[in-house]
């Protein structure tokens, strides 16, 4: 456990870094994204990739999940299941309404110098202070927050679930989440630890990418109000990404914050 933690560390401050949609991909892929009837379930594939949505690089841990229940509850993951590639969990569709399902994290990224060499740790804010010697110089922290997430309806939604808890990049849906379409533009709205995030680059990547030679990209910045839109070409699973950069920092050693925002959307046809 130890050692998965540590590797979801590293990635996920990478992930954080500007022009993310260029390296490995987060992501989080329902069964299915709307669902009914008298006991719905669907199955969650979560992990880190080079093609969307094929699993070839680390799963996603399992303790990172966080499930919001169409009452703003929260519920945990069942059936998990973390292999070589990919972890893969249940979500239990016990309520009426919408579903936010995310993995969420944060840490920092140190680079120093020792004895005339040059060292890095990443890690949680709570060891920073006993991780880096005190003989280091040359210290340079950086602090990171990751959100990645995707969006289930079990009947009619609702936008409990969807309300932003003022930390980090998050995404406040205008259309509703899931039921985009075909041919029909899409908004949404950005927002940086609660407020707007104006001016901010917004990157779409189809599915099977591994299928194309090119990632055929729809780009779009956020407005004034950190609204975006966005038109589908066709019907599939979408992954949008979003970064950010500031001083904003929690912890005073670190020099500048990273931040990302990712998302699983299914798209359907007309």
């Amino acid at each position: 456990m130890m050692k998965q933690s540590l590797k979801w560390s590293a990635l996920a401050l990478a992930l954080a870094l500007p022009m993310a949609a260029q390296a490995h991909k987060l992501w989080l892929v329902p069964s299915a994204t709307n669902v009914s009837g008298a006991d719905p379930w669907v199955t969650v594939d979560a992990a880190v990739s080079n093609d969307l949505f094929y699993p070839d690089h680390m799963p996603v841990p399992l303790d990172r999940v966080v499930i919001t229940t169409p009452d703003g509850q929260t519920a945990k993951p069942e059936h998990g299941l973390t292999g070589q590639y990919r972890t893969v969990f249940d979500v239990h569709l016990t309520e009426q309404g919408t579903y936010r399902i995310a993995a969420v994290n944060g840490g920092l990224f140190a680079s120093y110098e020792l004895d005339g060499q040059k060292k890095r740790w990443r890690g949680e804010a709570a060891d920073l202070s006993r991780q880096i010697p005190a003989g280091a110089k040359n210290l340079d922290v950086s602090e990171s927050l990751n959100r990645v997430e995707t969006f289930v309806t079990n009947g009619k939604p609702n936008g409990v679930a969807l309300k932003p808890s003022g930390q980090g990049l998050e995404l406040v849906p205008v259309t509703q989440v899931t039921d985009l379409a075909t041919g029909e533009a899409a908004t949404f709205q950005l927002l940086l630890d609660g407020k707007p995030a104006a001016g901010l680059k917004v990157t779409a990547i189809a599915g099977e990418t591994r299928y194309r030679n090119a990632p055929e990209e729809m780009d779009a910045t956020t407005d004034k109000d950190g609204k975006f839109s966005l038109n589908w070409p066709h019907a599939g699973m979408y992954w949008i990404n979003a970064s950010a950069q500031d001083d904003r920092t929690s912890v005073k050693q670190a020099r500048q914050r990273r931040l990302s925002y990712s998302a699983t959307l299914e798209v359907l046809p007309q």
